[in-house]
């Protein structure tokens, strides 16, 4: 074995869990010498390869399974999602993964620390601690979910606070993080009915049927919570859209009354500028300046009087 290759078992139980992290070629090549699992699914199971969506196949001596899970990177604020592989045989669990799971860390910290948490866990059948597994990884999405939450909610402040250019970036990432948590989950759901309603001598599933019912049910309010937070943060996107259109609108209104207020003064100072002496008023007089400007203020005044009975101000 190598150094990424761990095993755990309890003092009188049968099962043994090897828990394998960052698969490259040599400890595939162990599971193929070791258990004679097929090819298609062991290249599935190297840390480059990355599989579009969960799946579970039963074959002649084993079950497969892969699931996925969302990571959430602070670096990038992006919800990534991660991949586990299960290897399930009779009297053992073969897991791979790229260790970036927290359950999966704190589960194999605890089996190798402490001969109390293997006897614990792996005392059982490979549907319990199958069923452990699972239960801890998706409990480990709810703080995810509540981290979105937060981020819908802090979204949703700043809009009316006069952000509404900051929170479209804001939005934007937030609605990104929504919609890769839902494909990550989306087909948990299929997975798990799969694999509680399949009758094998490999998986002993049918004491523990009401136990991935839960499972079942846990996915549901993990998919009805995004649900919701889809609509709502697709709701304050609209408000800040709206938001954001009538500022622009309100900013072109003024821009507008602007150059219609200054138009006259324009037009006034246009037609003094022309060289033309003969016959143009106030050129001989020695207020003709002063007189063109209190003629200008005055359609100035004029023009923004009437904006402002009109209510355009």
């Amino acid at each position: 074995m190598t150094n990424n290759i761990s095993q755990f078992k309890a003092k009188k139980g049968q099962l043994v869990w090897i828990n394998i992290i960052n698969a490259q070629k040599k400890e595939l090549n162990y599971l193929k010498k070791k258990f004679k699992f097929n090819e298609l699914d062991l290249a599935d199971s190297l840390a480059a390869k990355y599989a579009q969506r969960p799946k579970f196949f039963e074959r002649s001596n084993y079950c497969f399974l892969i699931l996925q899970f969302p990571v959430y990177s602070s670096k990038t604020r992006e919800i990534v999602p991660e991949e586990i592989d299960f290897f399930i045989g009779r009297d053992y669990l073969i897991t791979l993964h790229k260790n970036n799971l927290k359950p999966m860390i704190e589960l194999a910290n605890s089996c190798a620390s402490d001969p109390f948490y293997c006897e614990q866990y792996l005392d059982g059948t490979n549907a319990s601690f199958l069923y452990e597994i699972i239960s801890r990884l998706q409990e480990y999405c709810f703080p995810i979910l509540d981290h979105i939450s937060l981020d819908v909610e802090r979204a949703e402040q700043n809009i009316f606070v006069g952000h509404e250019r900051r929170m479209v970036t804001e939005i934007l990432y937030t609605k990104r993080n929504i919609l890769n948590f839902r494909k990550i989950i989306e087909a948990h759901k299929s997975a798990i009915q799969h694999l509680a309603g399949e009758k094998t001598k490999f998986l002993n599933a049918e004491k523990m049927k009401i136990y991935y019912h839960d499972l079942i049910e846990h996915t549901k309010s993990i998919w009805e919570i995004l649900q919701n937070q889809k609509e709502t943060i697709e709701a304050l996107e609209d408000t800040n859209t709206s938001l954001l259109t009538f500022k622009l609108n309100d900013i072109m209104r003024t821009l507008t009354i602007f150059s219609v207020v200054v138009f006259p003064l324009t037009l006034l100072a246009s037609i003094f500028g022309m060289n033309a002496v003969n016959g143009m008023p106030f050129i001989n007089d020695p207020n003709g300046f002063w007189m063109v400007i209190g003629i200008m203020l005055c359609g100035a005044l004029i023009m923004f009087l009437f904006f402002k009975r009109k209510k355009w101000l």
